[in-house]
């Protein structure tokens, strides 16, 4: 069982709902990822989506697309972002899910990609654009070193695609509460009540919302209805206006704290 799986096992027998905070790798520094990811951690986040940053996040929205494009002009690269993860192991067990897109791990080799994260500490890996029609060989070496293969069902999702999606996936189910990319809305989606019941009667794995999650209020409401909440532009919007500061860290944890469900 790997930190992700046992992370929810004791959620669960606490009758608690999982806090997933996404920051992206490297903005504005690997050292303050590091930093964050620690005090995170402290201020009730349970899991970590560490964003690997890309040129071309096709999922990502405004916030995340500006994170990534500054994290890369300061060198960020995925063998660095390995590294940083392998060096928090000696200070947390915090479960580290990896957000990246296919071209990276492409350039890695699916098994040297695996080899090198597994070693390095990472327990899931989320890829947008590699749909599990396309990743039979990612997903058997993923499966085979106990890296949690975490793949996304979306409001279009059929009942057929749900049920397929949930016999390949590990860890979590991603459910992407909105058609569209991430950042934050004012009102949650109107059918997330009736999609997330839907996803949990098809699946024995835990579901998870995100997308467009921004404030306490958004995830006490989605929480009621999940087994997690997923929360990213609102934190990466925290950091970004608190670049050059002293206290950014404090300040990002502190406000990761409000909205912990």
């Amino acid at each position: 069982m790997n930190r992700i799986e046992e992370k929810f096992r004791q959620l669960k027998a606490k009758n608690k709902k999982a806090f997933i905070a996404f920051i992206t790798a490297g903005f504005p520094d690997l050292s303050t990822t590091a930093k964050l990811v620690l005090a995170l951690e402290k201020n009730g986040v349970d899991i970590i989506e560490l964003g690997v940053p890309f040129s071309d996040p096709l999922a990502d929205g405004p916030v995340i697309q500006d994170a990534s494009a500054y994290s890369l002009k300061k060198g960020t690269n995925l063998p660095k972002i390995l590294n940083l993860v392998k060096n928090l192991r000696k200070k947390t067990n915090l479960p580290i899910a990896l957000m990246t897109y296919y071209n990276p791990v492409f350039h890695f080799g699916d098994r040297h990609f695996i080899s090198k994260a597994v070693l390095a500490g990472v327990d899931g890996v989320i890829i947008p654009d590699l749909p599990p029609e396309e990743a039979k060989d990612f997903i058997h070496y993923a499966n085979k070193a106990g890296l949690a293969n975490i793949c996304f069902v979306a409001p279009t999702s059929s009942t057929a695609r749900i049920k397929a999606i949930s016999k390949k996936a590990k860890g979590f189910i991603y459910y992407v509460s909105l058609t569209g990319v991430t950042g934050r809305r004012k009102n949650l989606s109107a059918d997330l009540k009736t999609n997330l019941a839907k996803i949990k009667k098809l699946t024995s794995l835990p579901v998870c919302a995100g997308f467009g999650i921004s404030n306490a209020r958004q995830a006490r409401e989605v929480s009621k209805i999940s087994d997690g909440v997923i929360i990213g532009s609102a934190i990466v919007s925290k950091i970004k206006n608190n670049i050059g500061c002293s206290s950014l860290v404090q300040r990002v944890s502190s406000f990761a704290k409000s909205l912990n469900v």
